[in-house]
């Protein structure tokens, strides 16, 4: 059996367990209010946000791209998602406690795309100039760098997840 084949296998089980156990997937108006957070994570396959914060089915909406980097395709995706909302009637976490997180690493593969500007300010929609804010070899600096004031009792924070690997 090979890979493909292997994962095929794996969302059968997966499938039929949920169905045993009437767990199946709940309607989007339904499963809105349940989202605690929208995690913008990196691609790298080392980081799954599911795996490093222990994220339950539901829990937490997901995007993930290269860095983990709010770029200009981020933030429309942001936008749908909102939209899908008001069509659904219902926002994520219910009104009550939601969080945004930015979720990085160490060793990330952007880092080693640093000698290629163009390609970058394609990716983030930028003049080659400004690709050093971005802080393209520094993620704590990435999430960190700025002080951000939040309305009202919201809080803001920077995390970075210290990845060892062997690269």
């Amino acid at each position: 059996m090979n890979s493909l084949e292997s994962m095929l296998e794996r969302n059968k089980e997966f499938a039929a367990q949920q169905s045993a156990e009437g767990t199946l997937m709940p309607s989007l108006p339904r499963a809105l209010p349940d989202v605690k957070a929208i995690i913008i994570g990196c691609a790298d396959m080392r980081v799954d946000p599911a795996h490093v914060l222990g994220i339950k089915p539901g829990e937490a909406v997901v995007i993930r791209n290269i860095g983990g980097r709010i770029t200009p395709g981020l933030l429309e995706q942001l936008s749908l998602l909102g939209r899908i909302g008001e069509v659904a009637r219902e926002i994520p976490g219910g009104g009550g406690e939601f969080h945004i997180i930015v979720l990085q690493h160490t060793d990330c593969g952007i880092t080693r795309l640093a000698g290629d500007p163009a390609m970058l300010a394609h990716y983030f929609q930028i003049q080659e100039g400004e690709l050093k804010q971005k802080a393209l070899t520094d993620p704590r600096a990435a999430v960190c760098r700025r002080r951000y004031v939040a309305p009202g009792d919201s809080r803001v924070a920077g995390r970075v997840a210290y990845i060892r690997s062997r690269l």
